[in-house]
């Protein structure tokens, strides 16, 4: 079958791999549409450290169900969106409810073929089920309006609450949205891209472009000098993780959702002195990306303004090129 594979460091191209071999308990979905996440992009630049060449990348899927192996609740035509995580089911965490933060977390698109290909073997209960009115390209999306779900409830945000997110790209910006549909009073986004901030207004966000205004001191000048209750650090530099000390308020919080790529130095001292608290947060869990599915299927988030490009999988080399100029690109979609 044709796929989208990762081949070496900026390096993809069309192939040819083979249709997977269902296993008991698994599906085979026909990709309608997968997108390009930072997580490919770091693939791509060839620093993730699980992914090994030759890979069809895209954890972010949607698709229709070709074929089942086993008994199950789904029928060959089902319209599904993969939640993308496999978890061992075994480990404290797992026991515990918290999959998505298992010891040995792996990710389809990641440990093994993904979304960039024609199908894709996918186990039942990864699935879910795209209602009647949103599209397969809106639902392929379901997964990062999961993490923004998943990382707004993990953080204090309160009604009213002032909140800065750093970082417009597609997670910071829906994590924005998320906030916003929580009650969030104002929210303010920053980042450098001209492109994503005009889209962070036409959402209802207020854009602070870090190449015209000093963040901190605008962020400041706004929230009446006390900074705001929660900050969410979603650009993943050193710079952003200084700013989103400057910019919380005392005893406010910071939720960090970047993957630094290179660890950040950290004023723990200047956290200590005003009672700051700073939490993480990873994937999403199974309840985040069905609440994702209904705020899409709602209306609630309009995930539309974020799709930027839709292109066939031959044009993959276009695509992460595409990604890679913020100026230009949200959210680049395939459909094989």
């Amino acid at each position: 079958m044709k796929a989208g594979l990762y081949i070496s460091e900026k390096k993809v191209m069309v192939g040819q791999i083979e249709v997977p071999d269902l296993q008991p308990g698994e599906a085979l979905i026909k990709v309608a549409f997968a997108g390009i996440c930072g997580t490919d992009m770091m693939i791509y630049a060839g620093k993730h450290p699980r992914a090994k060449a030759p890979l069809a990348m895209g954890h972010e899927f949607s698709g229709r169900i070709e074929r089942l192996q086993g008994e199950s609740d789904w029928a060959v035509g089902d319209r599904v969106v993969i939640e993308p995580t496999l978890s061992c089911g075994q480990c404290e965490a797992c026991l515990a409810g918290a999959s998505h933060v298992c010891k040995t977390l792996k990710l389809i698109g990641i440990d093994k073929h993904g979304g960039f290909a024609e199908y894709v073997a996918v186990p039942f209960d990864r699935l879910h089920r795209i209602p009647e009115g949103l599209s397969d390209a809106h639902a392929a999306l379901a997964e990062p309006v999961a993490i923004a779900v998943h990382t707004v409830r993990r953080s204090n945000l309160k009604v009213g609450d002032h909140v800065v997110v750093l970082g417009a790209g597609p997670i910071g910006l829906l994590t924005g949205m998320i906030a916003k549909q929580a009650g969030a009073g104002q929210v303010l986004i920053s980042d450098i891209s001209s492109y994503r901030l005009a889209k962070a207004e036409q959402l209802g966000l207020t854009a602070l472009n870090a190449k015209e205004v000093n963040v901190t001191e605008e962020i400041l000048k706004r929230t009446n000098g006390n900074g705001a209750e929660v900050v969410f650090e979603v650009a993943g530099n050193q710079i952003t993780a200084k700013q989103m000390i400057e910019t919380v308020k005392t005893q406010g919080q910071i939720v960090v959702v970047s993957v630094f790529k290179q660890a950040p130095a950290i004023d723990l001292a200047a956290m200590h002195y005003r009672e700051i608290s700073l939490t993480t947060t990873r994937c999403c869990s199974k309840s985040d990306f069905a609440k994702a599915i209904k705020l899409m299927h709602s209306g609630a988030i309009d995930v539309a303004p974020l799709i930027s490009h839709e292109l066939p999988l031959e044009q993959i080399e276009e695509g992460f090129h595409l990604m890679e100029n913020p100026d230009v690109s949200i959210k680049v979609l395939f459909h094989p």
